[in-house]
């Protein structure tokens, strides 16, 4: 599979505006949900790394995604140390996403030109993040920090590139506050792939929620 370089990563988060992030203990639950959320138009996913045996789970979804999602960029989030990152780098991650600033994690995906995005709560974070090379930072845990601490930090720092994660709904209310105050693009977990949807199997439905939250972004960016 393809591993795109962090300013590739860059321009797609750019473009479409969403990473949809999820994670399940199951491969064959994961590819069907992957396989959804591309049907649906995205072309980024953020595999949540959370649980006991997670990378087996993740090789076994980039192998599959290789041919059944050719152009889809897949990364890793909840990374919280280097030796982490680098191994979801050799088994092919394309960005890393992790819930806190580690300058060692920084380190080890400027080595091999990967994305890294980490979890930021103040702009003194967010500015370290810049310095360590950060192309786009998450805001995490963003529906604790909102829509206007976005709008606050873009004031003396409009070059600042933001993904909030979490309180990110695909809903024209949501998507329309969060990029009205300046985002780049937004992640989306649980309020997009919900229980029910997998639970009761319905990757359809999945696929109509990911195709329409793409076109509520992409409606109010024309506006």
């Amino acid at each position: 599979m393809k591993i795109y370089s962090r300013i590739e990563v860059t321009l797609t988060m750019e473009e479409t505006g969403l990473v949809p992030l999820f994670y399940h203990p199951n491969a064959e639950v994961m590819k069907k949900v992957v396989k959804a959320c591309y049907d649906g138009g995205a072309r980024l996913f953020e595999f949540t790394a959370r649980g006991a045996f997670a990378h087996e789970v993740f090789t076994s979804l980039i192998k599959y995604c290789e041919t059944e999602c050719p152009d889809l960029i897949l990364g890793v989030g909840s990374v919280t140390d280097a030796a982490a990152a680098s191994m979801y780098m050799q088994l092919g991650a394309s960005f890393i996403v992790t819930p806190v600033l580690r300058e060692d994690i920084a380190i080890v995906c400027n080595r091999r030109k990967i994305l890294w995005s980490p979890g930021c709560a103040t702009l003194t974070e967010i500015a370290k993040a810049e310095e360590l090379g950060c192309e786009v930072v998450k805001l995490f845990p963003g529906g604790t920090y909102g829509a206007n601490f976005v709008k606050a930090i873009k004031g003396p720092c409009p070059w600042t590139k933001i993904m909030p994660t979490g309180g990110v709904a695909p809903t024209a209310e949501s998507i329309s506050e969060w990029f009205n105050a300046g985002v780049t693009c937004v992640g989306m977990g649980s309020k997009l792939i919900t229980n029910d949807l997998v639970a009761t199997n319905d990757y359809k439905a999945l696929e109509d929620k990911v195709s329409n939250a793409l076109q509520l972004i992409k409606d109010f960016k024309n506006i």
